[in-house]
């Protein structure tokens, strides 16, 4: 028996979406950003003024692109001075991680970032109802039941999964993500794509899951180029859509080793998410594509006349402009060396655990090699 969960109580979509927040009834909204991008573009002012008249809103501004144990931290703080009773995040991924981790912290004052590795969570939230509306397209964490957050004295990042951080409602409304920047439209986008390509190859995959991967899949390869190159509106509201159908697949069926890599890396050189997985992805197919029920996944995403789906993921990180190795990406050979038994001992754990090929520490040392330097996998 298995039990799927795609999204929360509702998933809002569509032109004015937003608007969505005009049925809410709330007291005290604690109102989690990043580090101003939602202030800049006027959408905090829009959120508020979509509230009704006498709603309490204390802002949480600052969020990094890694959140962090501190910021975490600062945010419960001030959700305990608070007191509200919904909770609305908005922004990055980043923001809505770090929203989904002081919710939990706060409900449940037993579990501290000592503990909540292994101690038993909750399946369910408390009385908050919890709101995300995410602008950038790619980590899908309005639809998951996963947060990430990077314990800065460790040098990396520790998942946090249970059922009580879901959001209650996600609002996916095409005009946030038309105020990115061109390079968090790719950055993001490849995080999304990565996503979709590692659920698509799981071997916790199912029907339901795989017909979404396959679809979120085919469609940021087909509108990401026009998403982040011209900045098409059309394109934007795609990818956006997409990324969260990818998010759906993932939550239920899990990731795999370009994840693994991508938290070792990200958490000690505090590099974005979807620049790592950009860099990763297309390495970690190849040593994938060796077994042959992989192969045949991918072989499933092939378009006639189109090149094999590694290289279209190779061809589609150099058009985005992105780095296609972690030296192009300007980390410091002599840092890379120096950290190199830190980031194989990391890059080991996470979703590398469940990745669908068994990697053995000495191939994961060559493929490290391999994604820094921009060698193809040949071993």
């Amino acid at each position: 028996m298995k039990t799927l969960h795609f999204t929360g109580q509702a998933l809002v979509t569509g032109r004015d979406a937003l608007d969505w927040l005009k049925t809410l009834r709330p007291g005290r909204v604690f109102l989690v950003t990043g580090g101003g991008s939602m202030i800049r573009t006027g959408v905090l002012d829009k959120i508020e003024g979509l509230l009704p008249a006498g709603t309490q809103v204390r802002r949480f501004v600052g969020i990094g692109k890694n959140p962090t144990k501190r910021e975490v931290e600062a945010g419960i703080a001030a959700m305990r001075e608070f007191g509200p009773d919904t909770v609305i995040a908005v922004g990055g991924g980043s923001a809505i991680d770090a929203a989904k981790a002081m919710m939990l912290f706060y409900e449940h004052p037993e579990l501290t970032f000592e503990n909540v590795q292994t101690a038993p969570l909750p399946s369910e939230r408390g009385r908050i109802l919890f709101v995300a509306i995410p602008s950038t397209s790619g980590t899908a964490t309005e639809v998951t039941h996963v947060c990430v957050v990077t314990y800065p004295e460790l040098s990396y990042k520790v998942p946090i999964k249970c059922e009580a951080i879901r959001p209650a409602v996600a609002i996916l409304d095409p005009a946030l993500p038309m105020t990115m920047p061109a390079q968090i439209a790719a950055e993001t986008g490849m995080d999304a794509l990565t996503h979709a390509l590692e659920c698509f190859i799981s071997t916790g995959a199912d029907d339901f899951t795989e017909a979404l991967a396959k679809s979120a899949a085919e469609g940021i390869l087909d509108w990401l180029p026009a998403s982040c190159l011209e900045g098409n509106p059309l394109a934007r509201e795609k990818v956006h859509n997409y990324q969260s159908m990818a998010g759906m697949a993932f939550s239920n069926a899990g990731l795999g080793m370009a994840h693994g890599i991508a938290h070792a890396f990200g958490g000690k050189y505090n590099l974005g998410h979807g620049l790592c997985n950009a860099i990763i992805l297309p390495y970690s197919m190849q040593y994938n594509a060796r077994d042959a029920r992989v192969r045949g996944q991918f072989d499933k995403l092939a378009k006639p006349g189109a090149p094999d789906i590694i290289d279209r993921v190779f061809a589609l990180v150099k058009q985005l402009g992105l780095p296609v190795s972690f030296m192009g990406a300007g980390l410091a050979e002599a840092d890379f060396l120096a950290d190199f038994d830190f980031l194989l001992k990391n890059s080991m754990g996470g979703s590398t655990r469940v990745n669908p090929v068994a990697i053995p520490e000495e191939d994961m040392g060559k493929l490290l090699e391999c994604i820094y330097y921009g060698r193809p996998v040949t071993f």
